[in-house]
């Protein structure tokens, strides 16, 4: 009976698992049977939408503005391969355009039926967020496409810019820019980044039709514009720059670039730099080359004498300007250059002394310092107080300053030294508060960095984006070891001397000739055949102010010219 009784016991159980089984069984097949309907309803329904969005695709009246390549041929680079007919030997030559390399890279394709795919997502996207907008044109670039977008009415601009993380999110991209308005139009910009960012060189640049007929010998060459275009400037009609941008944002290369554009446009009798490094990496690689007013300064306070020349040198120019009523630097050398040709060169009235010296070619004066934010942390006021002038005052006399930071702050960039640079550059940027530090208006913060900037023109509210063009290092050594290898370095010597601020470079002491070195001073020039005030420092080991009356007499006394444009003196009277 017992054994019964167990018997019916284990039956039940194994009767009750075998039915739990069944029931997992039944409703695991039963699970998989609704999930694979639910695919299946799911996939109707994407595949209904994909049908509803093609046919919205193909009904989308945005107009497909694809840029047509360049087909300007460069009669520069023909004459270079005509290198036995158009050889020179008589000045300094212009660096090659071989040294410039073509740098590849995966070109953007478009085609109309993705680009006309993302313009219906872009729609759709503003839709989900209440935002109806119809998009009217799009205009793919070499690194970003621009989509103009009407909005519906009663739409605010804010609403959208606002809206520029999640868009950027929903169009899979890192980052997007709205332009709040497109200049001759109604719309609203939203420049989306392409998958594939072509690279600038800057050869495209040099060669290109704005850069060869730009008769300005301070051109600078920038990049392209978001539809490919070739884009110059004249530092003249700037007159002066602003770059700024946070590390890794392409800073350097920008600066590098502006230089060689600048070194394959004039010769040293055109163009003359004066260049600050505090970080003694960037700009030394110039070092040597024959446009140079001085070797690289990289001392703080031989930039403090270095801006000081500079508006003395302004003084000057303004002066002999004055004599011969004309307003800038242009007009100047044009009225210089008709003279010389029809033989009747043109005297400086105001030179004290029996000889003649006659008005000589001004070369421009560039002035580049490379972040001038560690200068002015070190100097401090005088050193804005200086730029501030210059900035104000030298335009018409030929000199122009480019100025460069990665600290774009308010104690950095300054006021009055924005009122008087209104040209500037901003690159990518951290916060939006800075990008307004810099053009007053936000967008730089997302910028994509290598070059991609934002330029604010003067006169102009609203700034336009450019893709920075890129020269490589490599690049730059070749082009600086050509010009060295053509011509070398004349330096001016005085130019970092120790100079007060309210001296001036035609102040003569009266006492100058009853100065007991004097005859000396003029035995060692007839001797030596060298006329500069720090030669005459170290020949009698005297000090800077003193050597200058010396030399300053001698001008005075007939026995050595004014000094010329290149810092040099001739000696007339060697019969003392």
């Amino acid at each position: 009976m017992t054994y019964l009784h167990i018997s019916i016991k284990k039956l039940f159980s194994r009767v009750l698992l075998f039915t739990k089984y069944l029931y997992l069984k039944t409703k695991f097949i039963l699970n998989s049977i609704l999930d694979k309907y639910k695919l299946y309803i799911a996939k109707r329904k994407d595949s209904a939408k994909v049908d509803k969005l093609s046919k919205e695709v193909k009904a989308t009246k945005a107009a497909i503005e694809i840029p047509e390549k360049s087909k300007h041929s460069s009669k520069r680079a023909f004459k270079e391969k005509q290198t036995e007919l158009f050889s020179s030997t008589n000045k300094a030559e212009l660096p090659l355009l071989e040294l410039l390399i073509a740098h590849e890279s995966e070109a953007a394709s478009y085609d109309d039926e993705s680009l006309k795919l993302m313009s219906r997502l872009l729609e759709t996207n503003l839709n989900d967020f209440g935002i109806a907008v119809d998009v009217v044109s799009v205009k793919p670039g070499p690194v970003v496409t621009l989509f103009e977008i009407n909005p519906a009415k009663g739409v605010k601009v804010n609403q959208i810019t606002n809206l520029s993380k999640d868009l950027a999110r929903t169009m899979s991209v890192t980052s997007l820019r709205v332009v709040d308005n497109i200049p001759g139009t109604s719309s609203i910009g939203i420049e989306v980044p392409n998958e594939n960012r072509e690279i600038v060189s800057l050869r495209e640049i040099i060669i290109s039709k704005p850069y060869e007929t730009s008769k300005s010998p301070i051109t600078l060459a920038l990049g392209k514009d978001i539809q490919g275009n070739p884009i110059c400037t004249d530092l003249q009609k700037l007159p002066h720059l602003l770059v700024a941008g946070t590390t890794g944002s392409g800073k350097s290369v920008t600066l590098h670039t502006m230089l060689v554009s600048l070194l394959y446009k004039s010769d040293p009798t055109d163009l003359q730099l004066l260049l600050v490094d505090p970080k003694m990496l960037e700009l030394s690689v110039y070092d040597g080359i024959p446009h140079l007013l001085n070797p690289v300064i990289t001392d703080m306070s031989d930039a403090t004498n270095g801006l000081r020349w500079c508006v003395q040198q302004m003084e000057k120019r303004y002066r002999i300007m004055n004599e011969l009523k004309v307003r800038d630097i242009k007009a100047y050398n044009k009225l210089v250059l008709e003279s010389e040709q029809s033989g009747n060169k043109l005297e400086i009235a105001s030179h004290k002394g029996d000889d003649v010296i006659y008005h000589e070619k001004l070369p421009y004066i560039v002035v580049v310092i490379d972040e001038f934010a560690d200068m002015m942390l070190q100097v401090g006021k005088k050193v804005e107080d200086l730029i501030i002038r210059l900035a104000a005052k030298a335009r018409a006399s030929g000199i122009h300053l480019i100025l460069a930071t990665q600290r774009p702050s308010v104690n950095v960039i300054t006021g009055l030294i924005k009122a008087n640079i209104p040209a500037r550059i901003a690159l990518q940027v951290t916060t939006n508060i800075d990008s307004r530090t810099i053009i007053d208006s936000m967008g730089a913060e997302n910028l994509l960095g290598n070059g991609d900037m934002l330029f604010m023109s003067p006169g102009s509210r609203v700034p336009s984006r450019i893709h920075g063009a890129y020269v490589s290092d490599d690049e730059v050594k070749e082009i600086v070891r050509s010009l060295k290898m053509n011509s070398e370095a004349t330096y001016i010597e005085s130019l970092l001397s120790s100079i007060e601020e309210d001296d001036s470079p035609d102040i003569i002491d009266n006492d100058s000739n009853n100065d007991p070195l004097y005859k000396d001073a003029v035995q060692i020039v007839l001797e030596t055949k060298k006329t500069s005030i720090s030669f005459i420092q170290r020949k009698l080991r005297i000090g800077y102010n003193r050597a200058a009356n010396i030399i300053e007499a001698m001008e005075t006394n007939g026995i050595l010219s004014e000094q010329q444009s290149n810092g040099n003196r001739e000696i007339l009277n060697q019969d003392v």
